[in-house]
């Protein structure tokens, strides 16, 4: 084939520039474990970062990790705004790290480039280059460019979503703990001792804040964090009225009841209109699948029996 006689030199090539870039890429960066080892244990993120980076899956994917590092520049937001905005979704995600926004980049440009190439091999190879294969081509390399950000928004949207289902039973005990007389920290570590195994990102939240307290960061903006990183309305409702009682002084625990009672109120309004919704949401299935088999068993032997007499006559 003449175009595959013509690619496969191209490809060759890029797969030189690409093991020469990587052997560089290893040797200049040979000391950066190192310099994120001291940056982790100077100013910890997560529970994780305190631990040692060698041991478990961390090790197997640092040459990854530090190649889609080397590779984030292109796709690095230019403003400070881009940039916080991108990291307060990787942080809604579970990426809470320092580096995550520079991974993600570079894995957003490997997956183009991966997705070009592939593009390349199957729809240029034995046809002609016209408009119709640079369109597949585009088309398949448009893919490469927005898997990541899906698979983002997949993983933020599933984060959110464990953390809205378990913040009702958090509250409750957390409620309980401070009724019963114990303070705010020490009713975050309760609730994170009796939930951490089938509660475990709520859990892991909690338990980031509560060591930041320990840290000596003051509480308003320990809560102020809480409220970002995760992204739900309710924590973000929970970690606002938590900073005004303890700006004011008043009640925690009142202010827990309060903010209880309101989410049970804003459960029971959404299970109203999800059940509310239904009716006419089961129209379509209805109309596309049900009602066609029905009017075939019922008209069915009428129009053959109509059709048998017409051909009689």
């Amino acid at each position: 084939m003449p175009y595959l006689a013509d690619i496969i030199p191209i490809m060759v090539f890029f797969g030189i520039v690409a093991g020469i870039w990587a052997i560089l890429s290893a040797l200049s960066q040979r000391n950066s474990r190192a310099a994120e080892r001291l940056a982790r244990l100077s100013r910890p993120q997560s529970m994780a970062d305190i631990e040692d980076p060698s041991s478990g899956k961390n090790d197997r994917f640092q040459s990854i990790i530090e190649t889609a590092k080397a590779l984030s520049s292109p796709m690095m937001p230019q403003t400070d705004v881009e940039q916080a905005a991108l990291k307060i979704k990787l942080a809604n995600a579970g990426f809470r790290s320092d580096t995550a926004p520079k991974i993600y980049s570079g894995l957003r440009l490997a997956s183009l480039v991966t997705f070009l190439v592939l593009g390349i091999v199957i729809f240029v190879p034995g046809r002609p280059l016209n408009f119709g294969t640079l369109q597949w081509v585009v088309l398949l390399t448009g893919v490469g460019f927005y898997l990541p950000s899906l698979i983002l928004w997949y993983l933020r949207s599933k984060r959110q979503e464990a953390i809205f289902l378990t913040l009702p039973d958090a509250l409750d005990l957390l409620v309980v703990c401070v009724e019963s007389g114990l303070g705010l920290d020490a009713a975050m570590r309760k609730v994170v001792d009796e939930m951490s195994d089938h509660a475990k990102v709520i859990c892991e939240e909690l338990s980031l804040a509560n060591f930041q307290l320990q840290m000596g960061r003051p509480r308003r903006e320990v809560l102020h964090d809480l409220g970002v990183r995760t992204g739900v309305d309710d924590v973000r409702a929970l970690a606002a009225i938590l900073i005004q009682a303890d700006r004011f002084g008043s009640s925690v625990a009142q202010a827990l009841r309060v903010q209880s009672d309101s989410m049970r109120t804003r459960r029971k309004q959404i299970a109203e209109e999800k059940a509310a919704k239904t009716a006419v949401q089961l129209l379509f299935p209805l109309i596309l699948f049900i009602f066609p088999g029905i009017f075939v068993v019922l008209v069915g032997p009428a129009a053959i029996n109509i059709m048998e007499n017409l051909l009689k006559n």
